[in-house]
């Protein structure tokens, strides 16, 4: 049985179903109209007690969606019997044959039923019509004619069906199709922005509480050891120990959303590395030479600056065993460039497998800038960083 037709369905099933429901009507009003006119008594009864045998069974049939006894087919034989009838009790109900073709298609299941059914009609109102009316050979062959060009208006219906249907349910597979590439889509991509959040708080992570935590380590170890001999150089120690936990609790709460800035102090590009460098000389005590240009450049340039020092810087403590580190920031065609040089120990590039240079590579691609490591087992190592200034329009 066909199903109501839904939002999205072809033109015809609407025509055919809309086409179901009228019949309803029509056939109602020939009924009243049989009813109210010349027709003899019991032939009024007759085509009554047809009438709501016909609307008893097509309500069942409706509300069971077929499920139930008569069914679809059983309710088109009921039918099939019902209008011969008719056509045999009423003059004029012949008509109602073309008035329930829509009715033949949508309770059959498929175009053979459908025609089969719709043959079984015709031939029901012939024999009904023909046999009211005396059952002469010329008034079977009319009836027969006319019942034969409504039965092919059926056959044509009937083979449209399918297609409409057919063109339904691609257009059904295909939005169901998009929906799905939709929403396929919408958690790759949801997906790929937990990981890019994911790497970006490893990387500040790395960047801020990591190495304060670790610098707060190396302090701690250097001050336990020289607080009998030097209790003066571990008090200053223990100071760089507070200041760097402040500096922690302020970073943290930045992560957490607690802060509304990146946690680095405003000003200049120059200042805000000199402030580094003077620290790392000051926990260290390792020579450090900087140049500085005073870049103009917009927060989030001169933090990624800040962190590539930081990170360099970290390096240097932790692996480097070197006793000077030069810093030079300049400003070339229109970019920054960051160069960091030690004298230490050096490594081979290609064996790096820290998080710590990739995490700057990153940094710095966001802005459209790039990283150079160089360096050698006994030759020191150099880091060379840029970042584009002219077109802001590229740092998102």
């Amino acid at each position: 049985m066909l199903q109501r037709p839904r939002r999205g369905d072809p033109l015809w099933i609407w025509v055919l179903h809309g086409w179901e429901a009228l019949s309803w009507g029509l056939i109602a009003l020939v009924t009243l109209i049989t009813m109210a006119g010349g027709t003899p008594g019991r032939r009024k009864l007759g085509i009554l007690a047809l009438t709501a045998v016909l609307a008893a069974c097509y309500t069942l049939v409706r509300r069971s969606h077929g499920n139930r006894l008569p069914g679809p087919y059983g309710y088109l034989s009921v039918l099939v019997v019902a209008l011969g009838l008719l056509a045999y009790l009423g003059d004029g109900f012949g008509a109602l044959y073309t008035v329930a073709l829509a009715q033949f298609i949508v309770f059959a299941d498929s175009p053979r039923g459908a025609v089969l059914f719709t043959g079984l009609g015709a031939l029901g109102i012939t024999a009904g019509g023909s046999l009211r009316e005396g059952g002469q050979p010329d008034v079977f062959l009319h009836n027969t004619i006319s019942s034969l060009g409504v039965w092919a208006v059926a056959v044509l219906m009937a083979l449209l069906t399918p297609r409409a249907l057919a063109q339904r349910d691609e257009r059904a597979a295909l939005r169901a199709e998009l929906k799905s590439a939709q929403l396929e889509l919408a958690e790759v991509q949801k997906r790929q922005g937990a990981a890019e959040e994911r790497e970006r708080l490893a990387r500040e992570i790395h960047d801020t509480l990591a190495q304060g935590f670790a610098s707060i380590i190396v302090l701690a170890e250097a001050a336990r050891s020289q607080l009998s001999t030097d209790p003066g150089r571990s008090a200053q120690q223990l100071r760089s120990i507070e200041q760097t936990a402040r500096e922690n609790l302020a970073e943290a709460r930045v992560l957490v959303g607690a802060a509304p800035s990146s946690g680095v102090a405003p000003g200049s590009v120059a200042a805000t590395l000199r402030r580094t460098l003077d620290r790392f000389t000051q926990d260290t005590g390792l020579t450090v030479t900087a140049e500085l240009a005073d870049i103009d450049c917009d927060q989030r340039t001169r933090v990624a600056l800040l962190r590539c020092t930081q990170e360099s810087l970290a390096n240097i403590r932790k692996h480097a065993a070197a006793s000077t580190v030069g810093v030079v920031l300049t400003e070339q065609s229109g970019g920054a460039e960051l160069e960091i040089t030690d004298d230490g120990r050096g490594f081979v590039v290609a064996d790096s497998r820290g998080f710590g240079l990739d995490g700057m590579r990153k940094r710095l691609a966001e802005f459209g800038g790039g990283l150079t490591v160089t360096s050698s087992v006994g030759d020191g190592t150099r880091i060379l960083a840029t970042i584009p200034l002219n077109d802001r329009s590229q740092v998102p």
